[in-house]
């Protein structure tokens, strides 16, 4: 025996002569949109821990993706509200202060031209006349009928 035996093998332990597969991304193989690579750069690079494990770029990734999919739904909504095509600052805070979730988790953020929720409150706002307030009150068939009619 010639050659041991022994298999020559190319870059990244395939055989020789064997087709070379193509690389798939950490992003893919979880079914994510955002980088799952350039996350877990960042982590490294953040010095957030000594080490780094496998799972955590993706978990957080997943997490981001979910995070900014859920906003952007919300602020979508908010901008055909308004009659929109584009969405702009105010409608990614009209999004997050008028859901409950999102508004806890961003409680302390300051939006750039996002302005403020529509609020008036009550005591401001002008009180009605006795008149007007008793003829709101009454029903419209109520209204035509008088009492004394009604018993005589």
């Amino acid at each position: 025996m010639e050659g041991g035996g022994k298999v020559k093998k190319g870059a990244a332990g395939r055989k020789a002569g064997g087709p070379k597969k193509k690389p798939v991304s950490r992003s893919v193989k979880a079914g994510l949109t955002f980088p799952v690579g350039r996350i877990g750069r960042f982590l490294k690079k953040g010095r957030y821990a000594q080490r780094v494990g496998t799972g955590a770029p993706v978990y957080l990734a997943a997490v981001l993706e979910y995070l900014a999919a859920e906003v952007l739904e919300l602020a979508g909504n908010a901008a055909r509200d308004n009659k929109k095509s584009r969405i702009i600052p105010r409608h990614l805070l009209l999004a997050i202060r008028n859901d409950e979730e999102l508004g806890k988790l961003l409680a302390g953020v300051t939006i750039a031209h996002g302005g403020v929720l529509p609020n008036i409150n009550p005591v401001l706002l002008p009180k009605k006349s006795e008149k007007a307030s008793q003829e709101s009150t009454k029903s419209p068939s109520k209204a035509t009928k008088s009492p004394r009619k009604a018993a005589a």
